[in-house]
């Protein structure tokens, strides 16, 4: 692995420099974007499926579970570092694009919805990366399956964040998170997200480019 690593900042360090900067400038445009849309957040509309169940409370999985799997990616892009040019640069387009999306959306947070219980984890998520903010898409849903994308090779882990996005999509309605069209576009915008990034930066996708293309 550490020759990896030292062959990927050898031939890609400009790529890397360039995915760093994207990133900081993408969760920097998201934090503007998500306060912004709590400031301007009109009344609520209704949903098919939102007013049909009733509020699950399910901050563990939604909460908890979405920081072990932010760490888990990073992990898993720590372990397999060729993997790193072009994940930097894709995630950091699925911040910014979603950024847009949710500054434009200015409906109101549905009734009943999960809100936070004040513990210190709950504070990373909600005042640090802005978890409880911005509705259209769900990065809960979105994120696991753009993961699972990149890593589409690896039978394992695509399966893993399949499963991921499958459950955090039904966690995020049931808990009155999402509007229904946040989860059912997220896959839509994701594969667009990830398809752009593949034109966009073959050099980089080259270093990981399955066998099956997709």
């Amino acid at each position: 692995m550490a020759e990896g690593y030292r062959t990927i900042f050898r031939t890609k360090l400009r790529s890397l420099i360039t995915g760093a900067i994207m990133l900081f400038i993408a969760l920097a445009y998201e934090s503007f974007a998500s306060s912004y849309s709590i400031r301007v957040a009109g009344p609520f509309v209704g949903d098919i499926i939102l007013d049909n169940i009733p509020t699950f409370h399910l901050n563990f999985l939604i909460i908890e579970g979405a920081l072990f799997a932010i760490i888990a990616i990073i992990a898993l892009f720590l372990a397999k570092p060729r993997y790193f040019p072009f994940a930097l640069k894709t995630v950091a387009i699925f911040i910014a694009v979603r950024a847009f999306m949710i500054s434009a959306t200015h409906i109101g947070i549905y009734p009943n919805q999960l809100v936070s219980d004040g513990g210190p984890l709950d504070i990373i998520a909600f005042r640090w990366l802005d978890l409880g903010a911005g509705y259209f898409f769900s990065a809960h849903t979105g994120l696991p399956l753009l993961i699972a994308l990149i890593f589409w090779d690896e039978r394992f882990w695509r399966y893993v964040f399949i499963a991921l996005s499958l459950i955090f999509g039904v966690a995020v309605l049931m808990a009155h998170v999402h509007y229904s069209i946040d989860v059912f576009a997220a896959p839509f915008m994701t594969y667009s997200i990830f398809k752009l990034s593949q034109y966009l930066f073959k050099e980089d996708y080259a270093l990981v480019e399955p066998v099956t293309k997709i």
